[in-house]
């Protein structure tokens, strides 16, 4: 309701700094003193209702020009998040990452998938790192439009990866607080676009339920070819699941050495089956995962590599 208050607002001191309203036809000539009062009223009621559509556009219109107006910062990740880079390809785990793209952008060649919600059974399994570098790789592509949104509430982590500010955020958006260009950052140099989680709040299960965000969901692939989820854990909080039903479909991310047997059944009963993309395995050993990738690659010079570019697709034959 915020949002009507505001434009209403809005509307009041416009009629105070332009009593007269628009120009029409007729200005220029004073109204009779008897209908000086019906015409003040008449033009308030229509700024009023102004606002009010202004309020409640279709989310198709809300939707126009978004993007121009979203505001650009800098590529600064933590040293510590061990993300992907696109100035250095072929350092870990950039090219499990292409593979993981490969298959879902394969995914969506057969089906409409393009909002995917990334969680774990548990907490500290890779789940936050996962959906960064899977957006990351996504916007590698050229004109791959991709949207990150930090949907975790209660630990978000997403901007202190990016080093970016947590609010404005998704959940000032939802709180009708902001605007949704203003929750948004866009990676400069780059097609990646990032929400994050915003002002802490004490309801994000009841925020989440909001009819804004599934009409959120439902229209932003008007805009992004990928909307990735960072979500909470499933067997911790109930917002995985929401969310799950809410997007075309799910990615489970599990750590060796961490996460139980009994724990991925738990968390895949708690799913439509049908929802699930694929499992990621976090953790894995990098002596193990990449000696064959390291292998491959020591055959290219840096020509080959120029040579080469674009055509990392082919990679997945190193394993």
């Amino acid at each position: 309701m915020s949002r009507v208050h505001d434009a209403l607002r809005k509307a009041e001191q416009s009629l105070a700094t332009n009593p007269a309203g628009p120009l029409s036809a007729t200005d220029g000539v004073p109204p009779a003193p008897a209908n000086r009062g019906a015409a003040d009223t008449e033009r308030a009621a229509s700024a009023v209702q102004t606002a009010i559509r202004t309020v409640f556009a279709s989310p198709e219109a809300r939707m126009e020009g978004l993007l121009e107006k979203v505001e650009e910062i800098p590529f600064l990740p933590s040293p510590e998040a061990l993300l992907i880079n696109a100035a250095h390809p072929h350092e870990a785990p950039t090219e499990e990452f292409r593979t993981l793209r490969t298959r879902l952008n394969h995914m969506q060649s057969l089906q409409p998938i393009h909002t995917a919600v990334v969680t774990s059974p548990s907490p500290a399994e890779g789940k936050s790192f996962a959906a960064v570098n899977l957006a990351l790789s996504q916007a590698q592509l050229a004109g791959n439009l991709t949207l990150l949104c930090d949907f975790d509430f209660r630990r978000p982590i997403v901007h202190n990866l990016l080093q970016t500010e947590r609010s404005p955020g998704l959940t000032d958006y939802l709180q009708g607080k902001i605007e949704l260009h203003q929750a948004m950052r866009r990676i400069q140099g780059t097609s990646l676009y990032v929400m994050p989680a915003g002002e802490a709040v004490i309801n994000p299960l009841e925020l989440l339920n909001l009819k804004e965000v599934k009409h959120m969901l439902d229209h932003l692939p008007r805009l992004f070819n990928w909307v990735i989820l960072d979500s909470p854990p499933l067997l911790f909080a109930a917002d995985a699941n929401l969310l799950a039903t809410l997007c075309h479909g799910t990615i489970l991310v599990v750590r060796i050495g961490a996460t139980t047997i009994d724990s991925v059944t738990r968390a895949m009963q708690s799913l439509c089956q049908n929802n699930v993309l694929g499992i990621v395995v976090n953790g894995a050993r990098r002596g193990e995962l990449y000696s064959k990738y390291t292998y491959y690659h020591s055959y290219y010079s840096p020509k080959d590599e120029d040579e080469h570019e674009g055509h990392d697709e082919a990679a997945p034959a190193a394993e």
